[in-house]
């Protein structure tokens, strides 16, 4: 094996100088024949060890073997879109769909793994109750005209909250497509006004530096039940205390809308 005087790396430095760029090539090249070369060039083996290990990166990446890949780049912006189009269809929907409109089939796996490169992952959509444009405005509304109050005025409002737990699985439980950070966007939620089957509700109260007793109860919540219990026993105590400013804040379930309820708070 023999340098040209353009390669010939002896020519130009010694042991103690850098290794330029440009004799790095035949180094790289002809590394397999390390103990001739590093005899030949005029540095030390540990430099000539050094060139091999700083260049390693640098080298082109070959070709290995496996299996190719399945999709092309065509068939991968095609299931992205179709999840984002329909995202509750499962994987082996998407399977399918493209199977049918490519020819080309793909495993499930490989599904969650395209659509994980955009972005793309199966979670469980957030639940929320169905509100029209008028709860909306009005909910925009009011929002916007306490923007500015003080921890005082805010002291004599009382939220409250219910909850339902259900004793049984939820056969309605599905997986949406989703990227990060967009829980809560419209097209990643779910809206149910109640469940089915057996449970247990929770509610409770709270109000700036106090809150009520939790009330649990397994029966339906109907609006006799919320006016004698909810009102009467745990938000009462609250409005007798604070006097004419207090404001009780719920949600629009039917029983919390009765005509009983509304006499009843007025």
């Amino acid at each position: 094996m023999a340098f040209s005087p353009e390669q010939n790396p002896s020519r130009q430095f010694n042991g103690s100088q850098n290794v330029d760029a440009k004799y790095r090539i035949p180094i790289v090249k002809y590394q397999s024949h390390s103990p001739d070369l590093s005899s030949y060039v005029s540095f030390f083996p540990s430099k000539f060890k050094s060139v091999l290990k700083g260049t390693r990166f640098e080298s082109v990446d070959i070709a290995r073997g496996g299996r190719p890949r399945v999709t092309t780049a065509n068939e991968d912006r095609y299931l992205a879109v179709t999840a984002k189009r329909n995202r509750r269809s499962t994987a082996s929907d998407l399977s399918r769909q493209l199977s049918s409109a490519t020819g080309t089939p793909v495993s499930r796996q490989t599904v969650y793994r395209r659509l994980g490169h955009t972005g793309l992952y199966a979670r469980r959509p957030v639940r929320c109750v169905p509100l029209t444009a008028t709860h909306c405005r009005l909910r925009l509304a009011w929002s916007r005209e306490h923007t500015l109050w003080t921890p005082q005025q805010w002291s004599c409002v009382m939220f409250s909250e219910e909850s339902r737990f259900s004793l049984q699985s939820d056969s309605r439980r599905t997986f949406i497509w989703r990227a990060p950070g967009t829980r809560y966007h419209q097209e990643n939620t779910i809206e149910r006004h109640r469940y089915g089957g057996a449970g247990w509700l929770v509610w409770g109260g709270i109000i700036l530096g106090s809150r009520t007793d939790l009330h649990v109860q397994s029966v339906t919540m109907t609006g006799h039940i919320y006016r004698d219990v909810i009102l009467e026993q745990h938000v009462r105590l609250f409005r007798g205390t604070i006097g004419a400013e207090f404001l009780f804040m719920d949600d629009n379930a039917r029983p919390h809308r009765a005509n009983i309820v509304d006499e009843c708070l007025q």
